[in-house]
């Protein structure tokens, strides 16, 4: 099977098992998004979740948290780990869209690059969940299932990663399915236990099993 007729073939499968499956940060405004992507480094969606809200609380809009003091920011922050350079990066970026984007996400992909603390993994989930473009967002949970799937061959590097997703996953597939892959990497193609193969819906065509 070409890695292609392989993608296709996970991508039907992950649909059925997952039909409904979306970004597992909680997010109203696009702006928060954004902030709940740089806060997920290193960190679960569920653990900030629950610390954007009493920053939400404290800071309601993108020009209040644009002029909260970075300290402030981090003493809220700070569960989430890594709390000095989220914090500076968040400041920094509200303020960016407070002074040049009339508080908007920008709609461009090497735009969001730009933004502090923004990486290829955010733009992508913006491009995809925001603006319904056509994303590949490779987080630890897609890296690590599409090596095990066959899919790429011992590839690690996000970006490598990515690119090689785009040339065998088609363009609007690309967001829902990794937003699947991170469904199916928690609760079955675990990292810190043994993957749930018997219980798994492409273990017959998954490349960890030697399939060809």
């Amino acid at each position: 099977m070409t890695k292609e007729k392989l993608a296709l073939e996970i991508i039907e499968r992950l649909k059925g098992e997952y039909p409904d499956a979306g970004c597992t940060l909680d997010y109203d405004q696009a702006w928060k998004l954004l902030v709940g992507v740089r806060l997920a480094a290193q960190c679960t969606d569920a653990r900030v979740n629950v610390v954007v809200e009493d920053l939400y609380a404290e800071y309601p809009d993108v020009d209040a948290l644009a002029e909260a003091d970075v300290e402030d920011i981090e003493r809220i922050v700070r569960p989430c780990g890594l709390g000095k350079s989220k914090a500076r990066d968040i400041s920094a970026c509200m303020k960016i869209l407070r002074d040049e984007y009339n508080g908007k996400i920008p709609k461009d992909f090497d735009s969001l690059l730009k933004l502090p603390g923004v990486g290829r993994k955010s733009a992508n989930l913006i491009m995809g969940d925001v603006f319904g473009e056509p994303a590949i967002v490779t987080d630890t949970h897609c890296i690590r299932l599409v090596n095990r799937m066959g899919l790429v061959d011992g590839v690690k590097d996000p970006k490598k990663v990515e690119m090689a997703l785009w040339k065998i996953i088609p363009p609007k597939e690309g967001s829902d399915f990794c937003h699947r892959l991170v469904y199916h990497g928690r609760d079955v193609c675990t990292a810190r236990t043994k993957p749930f193969c018997d219980k798994c819906c492409v273990a017959d065509i998954c490349g960890k099993n030697g399939v060809e």
